[in-house]
Order: structure tokens, then sequence, then C-alpha cells
């Protein structure tokens, strides 16, 4: 049937440019023009000739547009190479990654253009795939930090005949996690206060949000430092960006240097093949919290210091100066002058951090908002409290400040039940109290004797251990606690 259409051309000197053969069809493109009348009947009047349609393109060239366009539609970078090690395929998300251009590098040696050990070229040679690896090209004018995975071209008897791998840039990786991660933003309108200090300060948060300032927190543990620092994020330009915190006191210098800056393959026993993104890499973009910034070992200082000062950081076991754009909003409880003076913190740094000092009152010296702060977090578990027992709370010093008013709250809803809380069943972790207004040393130290022998009770579950351990008869607790309504501690007592 070939034969008999090429016959039905040749008379006619017309030039056959392409034809591609299919069971039951042949597709053949030949010049534009009056051609078509001309041959029409001739080949519908072979035999085994049914119908004759014209058509946009050959079936092959369709199919090769439609890849090319899931090719250049695809998210991630694709570079394809022949058997050669020849560039046969960069589609625009690659030129991006790589900053090339197809027309340029299309039929030369992607490991002249890369360089000779892309890992591209150990599958030509292995047939064996990869998965996830970080590559740096430092080629002249070719600069590129990518993420790839790579699978071979077989043809029909198992032979390699070319590569294809997928490009991902460390941002669109930096995205995906942050995606899946992020946590649920905070703003300024989830601090709950009612006192002109915190007023002043919320107001002084909003206004510095807008810029890309360093700020510093001070403040004493449970104060909310990091409820701060979330919601100057959420209120910035760059709240689109991942919110990065790190404890900078809970973790091993070693451990802590290799968080935040990341790490190259082989850098130390133990480490991830294709080494690992730090923290001020993920944070790209975003803000990077440092709690407890006086915890930074003085051998980190500098290293921190140069992501400050320049927005580079050197990865551990690394050579290669990567750029990472982030604001820091640093935290701490301590006093970072008073440790430069004593030479435990280095004090170029601390000039860095302390660009925007911003202070948080302890919950003592606002006790204004003890009574929202105690509604607000009753509200969620739907529960009432004694005014006896809200006039412990606004008395007593808040050393571990809202979260401590926080765990405390909690346990007198478990010893509590469905009941409104009383003051028995508030168990503070010490016995200072504010002064009450007109109290008498008598009430003061009724209060405290109330406060003990709760306490004793709750420890033992037992009035003669209780008893034992205060130095008081069995009876004696047992009048204590009618007299101080301490029967929900008798509830589970063990005698």
């Amino acid at each position: 049937m070939v034969l008999d259409v090429l016959q039905v051309f040749a008379p006619l000197g017309i030039d056959i440019q392409a034809m591609e053969v299919e069971p039951g069809a042949i597709y053949v493109r030949f010049p534009e023009g009056d051609l078509y009348p001309r041959i029409h009947a001739r080949i519908l009047a072979l035999a085994g000739v049914h119908t004759i349609e014209e058509i946009s393109s050959l079936p092959q060239e369709q199919r090769r547009r439609e890849l090319q366009a899931i090719v250049e539609a695809v998210g991630e970078g694709l570079v394809a190479i022949d058997a050669q090690g020849r560039i046969t395929l960069l589609n625009a998300a690659a030129e991006s990654i790589l900053k090339l251009k197809a027309n340029k590098v299309l039929g030369k040696k992607i490991g002249r253009v890369l360089r000779p050990d892309v890992p591209m070229l150990a599958t030509l040679k292995t047939g064996l795939s990869y998965d996830n690896q970080e590559i740096v090209i430092n080629n002249g004018p070719v600069q590129a930090r990518y993420v790839t995975s790579g699978r071979p071209l077989l043809d029909h008897e198992g032979r390699v005949y070319g590569v294809v791998a997928s490009l991902k840039d460390p941002g669109q990786i930096r995205a995906l996690v942050h995606s899946v991660t992020r946590a649920p933003e905070i703003t300024f309108a989830d601090i709950i206060y009612r006192s002109k200090s915190m007023e002043d300060l919320v107001g002084l948060c909003k206004q510095v949000s807008n810029s890309d300032a360093t700020i510093l927190l001070y403040g004493e543990s449970g104060t909310g430092k990091e409820l701060f620092a979330r919601a100057i994020h959420a209120a910035s330009p760059r709240r689109d960006g991942a919110f990065v915190p790190i404890n900078c006191g809970a973790l091993p210098d070693a451990l802590l240097e290799s968080e935040l800056f990341g790490y190259e393959d082989g850098a130390f026993t133990g480490s991830r093949r294709g080494g690992r993104m730090g923290l001020f890499e993920f944070g790209h973009g975003g803000t990077v919290f440092l709690d407890e910034i006086a915890e930074v070992p003085t051998h980190l200082q500098p290293k921190l210091l140069r992501a400050l000062q320049a927005g580079s950081i050197r990865r551990v076991g690394g050579n290669e100066e990567i750029q990472v754009d982030v604001r820091i909003i640093a935290a701490t409880n301590k006093n970072l002058g008073q440790l430069v003076r004593e030479r435990k913190f280095r004090e170029d740094l601390y000039y860095r951090l302390n660009v925007i000092p911003l202070t948080i009152p302890p919950l003592r010296q606002r006790r204004e908002d003890i009574d929202i702060l105690v509604e607000h977090l009753l509200a969620r578990g739907r529960a009432g409290i004694a005014p006896e027992a809200m006039s412990v709370l606004s008395r007593h010093q808040w050393p571990g400040n809202v979260r401590e008013l926080e765990n405390v709250l909690e346990r007198a809803l478990t010893i509590a039940g469905s009941k409104p809380i009383q003051r028995e069943h508030l168990l503070l972790d010490d016995v200072v109290m504010a002064p009450s207004g007109g109290g008498t040393l008598k009430e003061q130290v009724a209060e405290l004797e109330r406060k003990l022998v709760a306490d004793a009770l709750s420890n033992y579950r037992s009035t003669r251990r209780a008893g034992a351990a205060l130095g008081l008869s069995h009876t004696s607790v047992l009048n204590k606690v009618r007299r101080y309504h301490l029967e929900t501690f008798l509830a589970e007592r063990k005698d």
C-alpha cells in the first residue's frame, strides 16, 4: 500500500516532506497549493483506500508538541542527556534554576556545561537511579544550587541510552515544607491584656513590624516572648514566609551549629548523605526566632554575627558562602549588657542584635491583666471561679508569669471537675503573696497555713502522712481541713 501511494505522487513531481505509517493509516505531508485535488481521486481509487482526510499535523508531530507542553508545564526543572552525555532537553524551569538558555547548551556535553561529576553521568555509566542529591555548581558563569533526582533511559534490551533528571530549587522545597508544617498564625489579636504598659508595647511592636530591623525581646520566662515574635512576623511583609523558631539553649553546641547553618555531605559521622540545609536557609524570605540567645556558645557567635552582617552563612564542612534573606528576632531573659561586660557575650554581636530592644513586663507588674487572662483561659473549659480564688490569683507574685498562671488554672480545673474553682483548688508553686490590701498578719499567716496543708495533702493523699510531714497529728490535720475547706483533697486519700 505504501508503494502504491508513492507511485501516485512520483509522476506528478510532488515532494513528500514527511510520511508516517500506522496499521490501517498512512499520513503524508507535502507542500501546500493546488496539489490536493489532483491526487485525491487517484489515491481514493487505490484498492484498500476507504477515505482521505486533511489533518493539521502528523501524529508524531502532535505527540511531540504535547510532550513539549507537558515538559514546560512541569514546575520542576527537567534535563535529559543522550548516550554521549550531550544535553537533549532543558525546560524553562531548568533554565531558571541553572541560569542557562536551552538554545545555547543543547547538544553540548553536560560535564562541560555544569561540572564533570554531575550524578547524571554516573547514572549513564551504571544505570542506577539517584534521589534528592544536592548539587552546587561553581563553573564560571554557571552558579547554581539545586536538589536533583535522576533516572536512566533504557532501550528494549535494557541498555542505557540516556538519562533524565529533575531539578528543584531549594526555595521550592522550603515553600513546600512550610506549607505542610506551618503552624496556625498568631497575631496581636491573640495577645490578651488590659494594662497600659502592654497596650504601649503592642503599639510599638505593630510599628516596628513593617521594617526588617533586628528585634531583641527581653522578658522573664513565661512572659510570652515567642508569642510576640510570631505576632510581629504575622504583621510584617514577610508573613507569607516561614517563621523558624529555635531554642539556642536546648541543643548541644555541635548540634546547634548544624541546625542553624546546615552541613555538607560527609561533614561528620552520621551526617545525612547529600548534606542538609540549616534553619537560616529554610527561613529564607521569612523570620528566624532565636530564643535564649544568651546561651549561644562563644565559638558560634562570630558565625552568627556574619549571618547578621553579611546576610550569608557557611555550612558545616563547606566552603561556599550561601546568601540568606531573613529577619532576626532574638529573645532572652538575661541581661546581655552585663554578659558583655563579663566577656561572656560578644560586644559586636550584642549591638547587632540590640537594634530594637523591647521589654515584656512580668505579670506581677501588670496585675490588672490577671482578671482578663483568667477569664480568657477559663473560657476554653467553660469553667467559673469563686471570688476568694480570684483574690488569691490576683495577689500571687507569679514568678513563672503567664505560663505559670496557665498551669495553675489547668491543675485547678482538673481538681474542681465540673464545679467552679475554689481557693482550695489552687496549688501554687510558691508561698510568696503580694500584700492583700488591708490584710492582717493573722489573715496572712492563715493563708500560708492553708497553702502548706493543701500542698501536703496533694502530695501525700493521706492525712496521716501529711501530718507526719508537717509535724501535726492526724486529728490536727482533719481540723485544719474543716477550717480551710480542703475536703476536696480528701476525695482520693489513702487512709
